[in-house]
């Protein structure tokens, strides 16, 4: 009887392309997806300790839905590092000026905070149409349930 753990080795990891449409999906579901596919935990060969996710391009984020209040409730901090300087921006203003940063920031938001969380987001693609420039690369869609 064989009891060892199966641990994917960096040379061994195929990565594929995944296309996920926004269009009158919430957010937050999204992102989920995305994150899930940018880890790899959908395939059978995950390893916490190594990336072994896909590629992700997100389409149509300016169609994507926030449910409830939270177009007006919801609010994105940063800070410029100087005093008095916190910027607060609310959902509403965000998904109009810039959704893909808003869809961007909910997907980074659910990846690891090291370096191996900062591999993975590079691996994201965020539009707001429904055009992207990555046909060469074959990608499959990926529904989001």
């Amino acid at each position: 009887m064989n009891n060892t753990t199966y641990s994917a080795k960096a040379t061994e990891i195929e990565r594929k392309w995944y296309i996920i449409d926004a269009t009158e999906k919430p957010l937050g579901r999204v992102a989920v997806e995305a994150a899930k596919l940018l880890k790899g935990k959908h395939k059978p060969t995950y390893t916490p300790n190594l990336d072994t996710g896909d590629h992700v391009i997100i389409l149509n984020c300016s169609k994507a839905i926030l449910t409830g209040r939270k177009l007006d409730q919801k609010i994105y901090r940063h800070h410029s590092s100087y005093i008095g300087g916190m910027k607060e921006t609310s959902a509403r203003v965000m998904m109009e000026k810039s959704p893909e940063k808003a869809m961007m920031l909910a997907v980074k938001g659910m990846l690891p905070k090291n370096s191996l969380g900062r591999q993975m987001i590079r691996k994201l693609r965020v539009y707001a149409g429904s055009e992207h420039e990555n046909q060469a690369q074959k990608p499959e869609v990926w529904e989001v349930k």
